[in-house]
């Protein structure tokens, strides 16, 4: 292979992701949509891509724990090196098609294009030595902290936080279904075809695919990600992970709701409660922070045919009393912005970004947001609040103090169709990750008096 094409192939462009994502905490799923685009990969490539830098993210703190005998002077390595060695040694210890010999030689002409030959000599004695010898176990760690965060790969305070909330046997069964992939699930909008017909089409089209067990409108897709279907192209179905459709069907929306939605972007969630409207006198009036990712919003609502029915603001969710008159709306959704844990199977950088101190600082802002949209209901009306986190200081914390503040609010059990879907009994939605396979979530639903 010669120096151009190794720089075009899925180990040398998934060293170079990492590396960025561990210097300027980018994200990974952005990176790897830019690299395909940018270096055309076959679909075997992308799909190597994508299992190598999902991989080696997801068992990073284990891989370091398992390098670290090996390597005497670690502040001496740079990032780089220290990817390819972590990539090298997940391909060695977790990936079965390729032989480790093919592996370490791979590594070693990287080494040469991006470094000289002291670093491949470096690369080279490293996984030899690896591959003579083995690693060690994490089984053999007696801390049991210490344990899920090795054997797992997620940062201490996360751990301990989720053994404070859900005690050590929860907390291991949610580190083990976070460490998954990410099904893909698809919202079919039922008013523009009929579900069996919509399944009956993506069998033809060679897709199997399955009702889900908690969302009506929802579907798992076994194979594949089918947005080169008619049925995508036309707004029949689009990508959503089954917790969140949840959301709108919590709504309890009639057709001519004037609906907030307080941190709206990307969109799919405003999206799909305006398919429960009728047009004529229904609107979601969607706000955003980020005038860009408001775009992004306008872009959903107009494939999906929704465009007429949404109305997009850049605004700050905190500052809606200087914009809006009191009960202007009949349902609010406050999606708040959260830490995100509970998407660590699409994302799993963001358990290296967050800390604890950031859980509080989110904590404040989505407080400060449910006191701002609180007097913009009118009585009788619905506010759902909902996160994609599993934290009950983002979740439950938040919900009581704001009950404790605003007497006027109720909480209800949140409505749901299936019944699947086992509520708290306080009536809320803790969606954990392991319950479905699904991303951790959360909703509450309050009613105005």
């Amino acid at each position: 292979m010669t120096t151009n094409n190794l720089k075009h192939s899925s180990r040398y462009i998934a060293v170079t992701i990492l590396e960025k994502i561990e210097k300027n905490q980018s994200f990974s799923n952005l990176l790897l949509t830019e690299a395909v685009k940018k270096n055309q990969l076959s679909d075997k490539d992308r799909g190597l891509l994508t299992e190598l830098v999902y991989g080696v993210i997801q068992n990073k703190l284990l891989l370091d724990y398992q390098l670290e005998p090996f390597i005497k002077q670690p502040e001496k390595v740079e990032n780089w090196v220290r990817q390819l060695l972590r990539l090298s040694l997940y391909q060695m210890t977790q990936l079965d098609k390729v032989p480790a010999h093919a592996t370490v030689n791979e590594a070693v002409r990287i080494a040469k294009a991006r470094g000289h030959k002291g670093i491949a000599g470096f690369v080279n004695g490293v996984l030899r030595s690896i591959d003579r010898q083995g690693v060690r176990s994490p089984e053999k760690i007696t801390d049991s902290v210490k344990y899920l965060s090795i054997r797992y790969s997620f940062p201490v305070w996360m751990i301990e936080l989720l053994i404070e909330e859900v005690g050590i046997v929860e907390t291991e069964k949610i580190l083990q279904s976070l460490s998954k992939r990410a099904k893909v699930s698809l919202r079919v909008n039922t008013q523009m075809k009929p579900m069996d017909e919509v399944i009956g089409q993506l069998n033809d089209e060679g897709y199997e695919v399955r009702p889900s067990q908690i969302a009506r409108d929802g579907l798992i897709c076994e194979n594949g990600l089918p947005v080169s279907s008619e049925l995508f192209k036309n707004g029949t179905i689009t990508i959503q992970d089954e917790s969140s459709m949840l959301v709108a069907e919590a709504m309890q929306i009639d057709e001519g709701d004037n609906i907030l939605d307080a941190c709206a972007a990307p969109g799919g969630k405003t999206t799909h409660m305006a398919s429960y409207l009728d047009g004529s006198s229904g609107s979601v009036t969607a706000l955003d922070l980020n005038k860009n990712k408001l775009k992004k919003v306008e872009e959903n609502a107009e494939r999906l045919g929704m465009s007429s029915l949404i109305r997009t603001r850049p605004m700050d969710a905190r500052k809606v009393s200087d914009a809006f008159e009191a009960q202007s709306f009949d349902k609010i959704l406050v999606d708040a912005p959260c830490s995100g844990l509970g998407l660590m199977k699409r994302k799993p950088d963001i358990r290296y970004q967050k800390t604890l101190d950031d859980i509080y600082a989110l904590q404040k802002v989505q407080g400060d947001i449910l006191d701002s949209v609180a007097p913009l209901l009118k009585k009788g009306g619905r506010l759902i609040y909902s996160t994609c986190t599993i934290t009950l200081k983002e979740n439950n914390e938040v919900i009581e103090a704001f009950l404790k503040e605003h007497q006027e609010f109720k909480l209800e059990p949140v409505f749901t169709h299936k019944k699947a879907v086992q509520l708290s009994k306080e009536g809320l939605v803790n969606l954990y990750p392991h319950y479905f396979d699904t991303d951790g979530f959360f909703i509450a639903s309050l009613v105005k008096y």
